[in-house]
C-alpha cells in the first residue's frame, strides 16, 4: 500500500524559502505568481492492506518526526 504525507507551514508562519522562490520566479519573468508557500512531500510504501493501521502509523510518524506540529500541518493520503 502506498501513502503520501504532505507537510506545509501553518498559515501565518513566515516562509522565507517560499518568498525566495517567489522572487526567483518573478526574476525569470514567470508572470501571475501571487505567492509561494513551500512544503515537504513523503511517499511511503507499507506492507499489507490495513488502511486504518497505515493511517495511525503515519499520524504517529508525523507527530514524532515528519512534521514540527508547532508550525506545520500535515495531510495523509492513502493511495
Amino acid at each position: 500500500m502506498k501513502a503520501r504525507v504532505v507537510v506545509t507551514l501553518k498559515s501565518g508562519v513566515l516562509d522565507p524559502q517560499g518568498k525566495a522562490i517567489e522572487g526567483a520566479l518573478k526574476s525569470l519573468s514567470i508572470d501571475g505568481v501571487a505567492a509561494v508557500r513551500q512544503g515537504k512531500v513523503f511517499d511511503i510504501e507499507f506492507d499489507g492492506e490495513d488502511r486504518d493501521r497505515v493511517r495511525k502509523t503515519l499520524s504517529e510518524a508525523c507527530e514524532r518526526l515528519l512534521a514540527n506540529t508547532i508550525v506545520e500541518n500535515y495531510a495523509i493520503e492513502i493511495v
